[in-house]
C-alpha cells in the first residue's frame, strides 16, 4: 500500500454512490504533487502539509473504475477525485482490494450514501432542490417554519401576569453599592 519509512500517506477521506467513488486527498500547501489514476489502483506523491515533508500513497482499489472519465480537482487543501466505476451496481464494502484498516484512510461522512438510501433523497434538503419543498411542508405540519398554525409569542402578554404572592422579583431590587 505504501512504502515504509521517512515517506508517511497523506490523510485520505472517501465516500460512493452506486456508480462513483468520492476520494479526497488532504494535504495542504502540497507542491509538485503527482497523481496517477489507473483501473485498479491511485497512486499519489507530494511535500507539503505542516511539517513540509514527502507524502506518498499507493491505494489499490476494490474494484476497477474508468479512468478516462476520472475527474481531479485540485483545492487548496486538498486534491478530490471523483472516479467512476467500471462495474456500476453494488457497493463496495471497503475502498481497497486488502481487507485490512488503515490509519490514513477515513469515511467521507460529508459526501456518505448508504446503499439502500435512493438517489433522490441525496437532494432532499438541498435549496431549490426538489425535496426541499416536502421538507418545508413537513415543518409546517408539525408546527415549524412558519406554517398556517404558527403564533409568534406576544409578549405583551406577559405583563398580565402579575407579580408574585410575595412581592416584586427579586431582580428588581436595587443594586448595592460597591465598596
Amino acid at each position: 500500500m505504501t512504502q515504509e519509512g521517512q515517506v508517511t500517506p497523506p490523510p485520505v477521506m472517501w465516500a460512493q454512490r452506486s456508480n462513483v467513488v468520492y476520494v479526497t486527498i488532504c494535504l495542504e500547501d502540497c507542491k509538485d504533487p503527482a497523481i496517477q489514476i489507473n483501473p485498479d489502483n491511485i497512486y499519489f506523491r507530494g511535500i507539503g502539509g505542516t511539517e513540509r515533508k514527502a507524502h506518498e500513497v499507493t491505494i489499490n482499489l476494490y474494484d476497477e473504475i474508468d479512468p478516462d472519465k476520472a475527474i481531479l480537482s485540485p483545492k487548496g487543501r486538498n486534491f478530490e477525485l471523483v472516479l467512476t466505476k467500471k462495474n456500476q451496481g453494488p457497493y463496495w464494502p471497503h475502498l481497497t482490494k486488502e481487507k485490512q484498516k488503515y490509519h490514513w484512510l477515513k469515511s467521507d461522512f460529508n459526501k456518505w450514501q448508504d446503499e439502500d438510501d435512493s438517489e433522490d433523497e441525496s437532494s432532499f434538503g438541498a435549496a431549490g432542490g426538489a425535496g426541499s419543498h416536502d421538507l418545508e411542508e413537513m415543518m409546517r405540519q408539525m408546527g415549524g417554519l412558519g406554517g398556517a398554525g404558527d403564533r409568534k409569542p406576544n409578549f405583551d402578554d406577559l405583563d398580565d401576569l402579575g407579580d408574585d404572592a410575595e412581592g416584586p422579583d427579586s431582580d428588581d431590587d436595587e443594586m448595592p453599592d460597591l465598596e
